[in-house]
């Protein structure tokens, strides 16, 4: 418990730690399987099946295969859930499990369900478009319909779960929404106004983002090479990650196992473009999460970095990076290289990349790397995982439209 000052009065504070993920993602799901495929440089980059290619000069991306959202969901019907919704709530159904907590008892408990997303149900909405020019809006699925709203990735979380004393939110922030909806959960607990809160991003891949990002110009030929001189720009993915976050003393009171601490985290818009990132408002959201976690820059060992593998954002990113930090910055990551662009779900992901390299003692490589691009001065742990002790991580989001997310997570060592 720490004591926080503000406004004339003081609050008392929870620390806040994370004690159960849920994972799906191209290169692992599930903690364990995760943290090994982030270990071995694992890339889940393959030819994409889930709408039709056709006409793309280039059409790979990073695809979950053999997922059976009826392994999770067991009391919803599936077949009424979009495919992001479905990635949410097994995520969601598998963080409580690896939490090892009893649903019976949270639904006593006052609770927080928030998920960042950037699509959405788009590809249902995909369909509902081109079924509506083809045959008109009389002949549109009604079952499809009834599954596009996005505020159907959190809500249905409390559904399956049984939670009726919770606020469930969808977070649109793009690609920065994961962090925004860990930043959401981490001040409700922090403050006590919920007993738990499960966070996270979810998003499934889609015609209309796969195609947006093609006609900007931004969808790599074959591999995502973040930092790398050659690099050609993202490629999409999908999956979800959802954390549940308890203060300390409820971890400690039943025996949880704690991955990682939140410390704090910074948000910011800089509303500077719809696209193209600004380094001053990035590096800005850098420090404003340093200063609310209270840690200076030179006790950050390892910086997850957004790192899309276009050219703008990285020389940008990199650039703001050096800006906060001088010339000599922590070791810069993406986990992109491996698992693709997962949209609102990659900051999420990346989070509990951060952990499980926290407990595992390793640094997740960059993959598909060649050579340094010059203006990207930054050692992105090239191709190959390499032991390290981390005792403080920031993981870096940031989106289209300016918006910035940064969350700073830490070792638990005990009461301070």
């Amino acid at each position: 418990m720490s004591t926080l000052a503000g406004n004339g009065s003081s609050t008392t504070a929870h620390r806040v730690v994370l004690t159960g993920f849920g994972v799906f993602s191209s290169i692992g799901v599930g903690a364990a399987d995760f943290a090994e495929g982030l270990r071995s440089g694992r890339s889940g980059a393959k030819p994409i099946k889930a709408f039709d290619t056709n006409g793309f000069a280039h059409a790979n991306g990073c695809e979950i295969v053999d997922f059976r959202p009826e392994r999770w969901i067991r009391t919803l019907d599936a077949e009424e859930l979009g495919r992001a919704s479905q990635f949410s709530v097994a995520a969601a159904r598998m963080a409580i499990e690896d939490a090892d907590l009893d649903v019976d008892v949270l639904r006593r408990q006052r609770g927080l369900i928030s998920i960042g997303t950037t699509d959405g149900e788009s590809f249902d909405l995909d369909q509902l478009v081109e079924s509506q020019i083809r045959f008109g809006p009389e002949q549109m699925d009604s079952t499809i319909a009834r599954r596009v709203r996005a505020g159907r990735l959190s809500a249905a979380v409390a559904h399956e779960l049984g939670l009726t004393d919770v606020e469930a939110v969808t977070i649109p922030t793009a690609c920065a929404a994961g962090n925004y909806a860990i930043g959401y959960g981490f001040d409700a607990v922090r403050t006590g106004e919920v007993d738990f809160a499960l966070c996270g991003g979810a998003d499934a891949m889609c015609r209309k983002t796969f195609a947006g990002f093609y006609r900007l110009g931004t969808i790599a030929p074959e591999l995502c090479q973040p930092f790398d001189a050659d690099r050609k720009g993202i490629l999409t993915g999908e999956g979800a990650g959802v954390l549940v976050l308890e203060s300390l003393d409820s971890a400690l009171a039943r025996g949880a196992r704690i991955y990682a601490e939140v410390l704090g985290y910074g948000l910011n818009c800089d509303a500077y473009h719809q696209v193209a990132p600004n380094q001053a408002s990035v590096a800005r959201c850098m420090q404003l999460a340093l200063d609310n976690a209270g840690v200076k820059p030179s006790e950050i060992d390892l910086i997850s970095a957004h790192g899309t593998g276009t050219k703008a954002n990285d020389i940008t990113e990199a650039r703001a990076i050096r800006e906060v930090y001088g010339d000599r910055p922590p070791r810069t990551i993406s986990i992109k290289s491996m698992l693709g662009h997962t949209m609102g779900a990659a900051s999420a992901l990346a989070a509990i990349a951060c952990s499980l390299a926290i407990v595992h003692r390793f640094i997740p490589p960059t993959i598909n790397h060649v050579t340094t691009d010059p203006e990207c001065e930054v050692d992105c742990v090239p191709n190959q995982a390499v032991e390290a002790d981390l005792r403080i991580v920031q993981n870096n989001g940031l989106a289209f439209g300016g918006n910035n997310s940064i969350v700073i997570l830490g070792k638990y060592e005990g009461p301070r």
